[in-house]
């Protein structure tokens, strides 16, 4: 009886001790997972923030005016297209910093331009497109010149491509050595079973008999480390918003729903697919090398 007891123990142990392992890992996945999508929302913000100012010709009419907005716009590179108008740049508080005076004045009128302010897509990482684009318009009927930083974009392209290359490699080094864990994990589970599912195949057990209690028992375990490893994520975001307001703004609530869902269908899956993988191996290896392993 005390050895019943303890046997019953010993498998309990085995099975809370797996699906801790399994939910601590998914929840490190799905944590590497979230920053990716935060980094990666963070680099296309960073490279929407250049901004391109399309300096229109003096006496232009309305109807010219809204024609080139429309061309602009048409831009796949474009995000956004807005006007600024000659006096609103002189009237800007930051610009007048720069003169000691008032420079009509000493110039007898305002030498700004009327202008559209343009702020890019991620497209603008494509070095070739936004070069064209930048051409293009210079070209525009009525365009004056066009400006941008051309160095501090090309810096900031380059960055954002080596973080995204990095962020990737990292990700994918963690992936690989957590499908190992988990591998080993759930195969030191079968593992403790095996005189188990020896006896069953010596009383006569069909092989899907023998593994259909253990399949069950491996997706109802995928199944609540992928919801443990959930809600440790969203209490993990939950008190970094708290934190870092600005984080929701980043990455919204239906992506972290999303990375939600797929560590339960990931733990289901990986559950799911190493123990068929253990148990085959333990199922078709012959008896007496059950007690050798």
């Amino acid at each position: 009886m005390k050895d019943d007891k303890r046997l019953k123990r010993k498998v309990r142990n085995s099975y809370i001790v797996s699906t801790v392992s399994i939910t601590l890992v998914l929840f490190l996945l799905g944590s590497v997972g979230y920053l990716m999508v935060t980094a990666m929302k963070v680099a296309d913000t960073l490279q929407q923030s250049i901004s391109v100012s399309v300096e229109l010709k003096n006496g232009l009419s309305d109807e010219a005016k809204e024609r080139i907005a429309a061309t602009l716009s048409a831009e796949e590179i474009v995000g956004s297209v807005a006007f600024v108008s000659r006096d609103e740049k002189a009237d800007d508080a930051e610009f007048r910093k720069m003169f000691g005076s008032q420079f009509e004045e000493v110039l007898g009128e305002n030498p700004l331009l009327d202008s559209y302010e343009l702020t890019l897509t991620a497209a603008s990482a494509d070095t070739v497109l936004l070069e064209g684009f930048i051409a293009a318009a210079e070209h525009l009927p009525g365009v004056e010149h066009v400006s941008y930083p051309a160095r501090m974009a090309q810096r900031l392209h380059a960055t954002v491509g080596k973080i995204r290359l990095v962020l990737l490699l990292f990700g994918g080094a963690l992936l690989v050595i957590s499908l190992i864990l988990l591998n080993n994990t759930i195969r030191l589970a079968i593992f403790s079973k095996r005189y188990l599912i020896n006896t069953m195949k010596l009383v006569g057990a069909t092989k899907w008999f023998i593994m259909r209690p253990f399949l069950g028992s491996s997706l109802t375990q995928g199944v609540l480390s992928g919801l443990g490893a959930s809600v440790l994520l969203c209490l993990a975001v939950y008190g970094l918003n708290e934190a870092v307001p600005e984080l929701m703004s980043i990455t919204e609530a239906v992506k972290i729903a999303i990375i939600a869902g797929s560590m339960v269908v990931g733990g289901i899956v990986i559950s799911g697919t190493f123990t068929v993988i253990a148990l085959n191996k333990f199922v078709n290896m012959k008896s007496n090398k059950i007690y050798l392993y």
